[in-house]
């Protein structure tokens, strides 16, 4: 498991972790398709985020 904020880290959508922070609150992130507004959601290997209309697997980057 990871967590979002983490996750957005990881794949470089966001250069630090307040940044990753300001998207999730702004509503800019979405996982499985709903609004995500909680940066500590544990995001699992079936999950999905979307971000600025791209989607990615949590399971193809975390493993």
């Amino acid at each position: 498991m990871i967590k979002l904020d983490q996750f957005l880290k990881l794949l470089g959508i966001a250069s630090t972790g307040g940044q990753a922070k300001l998207m999730i609150i702004d509503g800019n992130v979405k996982v499985n398709g709903t609004v995500e507004t909680r940066r500590g959601r544990k995001l699992v290997e079936t999950d999905t985020v979307t971000v600025a209309g791209k989607t990615v697997a949590v399971g193809d980057v975390v493993q």
